[in-house]
């Protein structure tokens, strides 16, 4: 039986992650979460785990069920974990793709280890921090702006299903952490040109002439939630202004060079994503009682879209193997919004198609 307790830390609560995985065969180099420690505000934030294995699985296919099944069991060990465990890992990479500098700058220096090797951890991070400027970093923090600002962001989204708590505290965290210092954060590297490693680092360490008060306030909204007397819709409109004063210093697009790996980093990112999928879907189709995915299962919709995006134009760029391989994969991505019946459509196909999609989630890899 699912019982309510005192909500684990995070270090507590990625100990107990990392056992689960191993007991279920889900083996890794190194385990990591996207933020820095002091980006998980406890008991809202959920944990994003990267895993890193040393080589690729024989069959990803059964990876991800093992993945799964490690993720459904951990969520059902105590109510608190359906909301900071909200979702199972969110990409997979192997050691050499790190070694090869085949993953995205920007996405590398957010790590925080769980467990593995530190030093390797910090020689991955010391390359991203080190590499030009380029394209993939503007497409990457100008697209969590675009994302986000001009009416983008609806609080309403931010689903409180599966919340157990003071619901409207959660509200205020979500504007203070989801909206605001996600576009500061991708702010503050666009103005500096440097890779940010957490939404806290960048509040505090960038907040020119009036953006210094607004930083103050919303790095304790974060942490405290809703001040007394506030709702989350007045919030939010304090959040829309702070927003468009951090857009007011925010530089335009740059003219920068694209790295000669820029191919293999899309390509590894889109295979990165797409190793971990089977195992969300299959957690989002049967979670434990009481927990809700809905909403989980409708954000797939922009991650396959995303994937079928790269991997098209990848396809059309590449006259070798690896384009017919892109292009085969995007086929198994279909367009429109995503529901239960179409996740259990595409794993069906996938599991047809288990020869193209193995082939495609292993090249590189080693």
């Amino acid at each position: 039986m699912t019982t309510a307790q005192a909500v684990p830390t995070y270090a507590e609560l990625s100990t107990t992650y990392g056992r689960q995985l191993a007991a279920h065969g889900v083996d890794s180099a190194m385990l990591t979460h996207k933020w820095q420690p002091g980006d998980l505000i406890s008991p809202h934030s959920d944990i994003d785990v990267r895993v890193v294995l040393h080589q690729p699985p024989t069959s990803w296919w059964d990876w991800n069920h093992d993945l799964a099944l490690a993720h459904t069991r951990t969520v059902a060990e105590d109510i608190t974990h359906r909301r900071l465990l909200e979702h199972p890992p969110g990409f997979a990479f192997t050691t050499t793709e790190l070694d090869q500098h085949r993953v995205s700058p920007p996405e590398l220096a957010t790590w925080s280890l769980i467990t593995g090797n530190a030093t390797a951890l910090q020689r991955w991070k010391s390359h991203a921090q080190m590499a030009p400027w380029s394209r993939e970093d503007e497409r990457f923090y100008r697209g969590i702006l675009g994302s986000r600002v001009g009416g983008r962001y609806q609080l309403d989204k931010d689903s409180t299903d599966n919340v157990h708590g003071d619901v409207s505290r959660y509200r205020g965290h979500c504007v203070a952490w989801h909206y605001v210092a996600p576009c500061w954060f991708a702010a503050a590297a666009l103005a500096t040109g440097t890779r940010c490693p957490g939404k806290s680092a960048a509040l505090v360490q960038w907040h020119p002439g009036e953006l210094e008060g607004h930083a103050e306030r919303f790095l304790r909204h974060g942490a405290e939630g809703l001040p007394a007397g506030v709702s989350p819709r007045e919030l939010l409109r304090e959040a829309h202004v702070v927003v468009d004063a951090i857009l007011r210093r925010t530089p335009p697009p740059r003219s920068v060079h694209e790295p000669t790996k820029s191919e293999a980093v899309a390509w590894t990112m889109t295979a990165g994503m797409l190793r971990v999928r089977v195992a969300r879907w299959l957690y989002y189709l049967d979670p434990p009682a009481g927990t809700a995915t809905g909403y989980l299962i409708a954000r797939e919709a922009k991650e396959i879209r995303a994937a079928r995006d790269t991997l098209t134009r990848l396809a059309e760029e590449t006259t070798s193997s690896d384009g017919r391989l892109a292009a085969a994969m995007a086929s198994l991505l279909p367009d429109g919004p995503t529901t239960a019946a179409s996740l259990r459509a595409l794993l069906a196909d996938w599991e047809r198609q288990q020869p193209v999609v193995e082939e495609f989630l292993t090249a590189h890899s080693v």
